[in-house]
């Protein structure tokens, strides 16, 4: 996948300000999916260090859990690896008035699972002929399915994890299997080609969103989200608060709070 010319990293300040504005426009579509009772699905996919996380983050910083539901499962339990491969999935597809947002989803089976051994590769080529269909029934049933592929450079995908590595803050984000997985670029390569030429759909496309510059990729991401999603921008109602009660004698309950010690964080560390 040939890298474009590179262009200058997008700057906080212009983030930040773009980044409010499709929030506010998240905010709408939320009030939409409720009243409508749409349902959507949005897949998230990428290589380690790609900048999934992040996206996810951005797309549902300023919106409602219980509306916006991100779904990322932990390896299969013994039982789940006996199920059929898509049972353990279904039961998150979202219901009226929902958005999911698969952190990984599916297509694990077409990625990891593949390039790491944790399938044959007659359980990948059966995965990828009959995925198309499965979405095409997810379609059917008026679920608006989204696909996105994170795409991240070798440089960059290096630099990320490196800095996971040197950053205690980060260190829960890489796993023995990014480490595993880090050496098998060209592996991958071949798995998400595939992946691409066998489940890119008429009905649920692939879209591939450049991960290098973050920023760029969140705002670009968010806003192809919210073009390819037919919600109606109404306008916001204004709100008033109500008049408090009256002032009393009362003082409040005489009781004994636990405050928690308020340090004082201006010193030198």
């Amino acid at each position: 996948m040939k890298k474009p010319k590179d262009a200058e990293k997008l700057s906080r300040k212009v983030y930040e300000r773009e980044l409010a504005k499709l929030h506010e426009e998240l905010v709408l579509l939320q009030k939409w999916v409720v009243a409508s009772g749409q349902k959507i699905c949005v897949v998230f996919e990428g290589r380690d260090g790609a900048g999934k996380g992040g996206a996810i983050k951005a797309l549902t910083q300023r919106v409602s859990p219980r509306v916006f539901h991100v779904v990322a499962l932990p390896a299969p339990t013994e039982r789940e690896k006996t199920q059929m491969y898509f049972q353990r999935y279904m039961p998150h597809f979202p219901a009226a008035g929902e958005i999911t947002i698969f952190d990984r989803s599916w297509y694990n089976r077409a990625g990891v699972e593949r390039v790491m051994g944790f399938c044959t590769e007659d359980q990948a080529r059966r995965f990828l002929e009959i995925t198309p269909e499965l979405e095409h029934l997810v379609v059917e049933s008026d679920i608006i399915l989204l696909k996105y592929w994170l795409e991240v450079g070798p440089e960059e995908q290096s630099r990320r994890l490196r800095d996971r590595i040197a950053d205690g803050r980060k260190t829960w984000k890489l796993s023995p299997m990014d480490i595993e997985s880090y050496g098998r670029w060209d592996d991958y390569s071949r798995a998400r080609d595939e992946m691409f030429k066998a489940t890119d759909s008429t009905w649920a496309p692939w879209f591939v969103v450049r991960s290098d510059d973050k920023r760029r990729a969140r705002l670009n991401l968010i806003r192809h989200l919210l073009d390819h999603i037919p919600y109606e921008r109404t306008a916001r109602e204004k709100v008033k608060l109500p008049d408090r009660q009256a002032p009393g004698d009362d003082k409040g309950a005489d009781y004994p709070f636990r405050f928690v010690p308020e340090h004082d964080w201006t010193g030198d560390a």
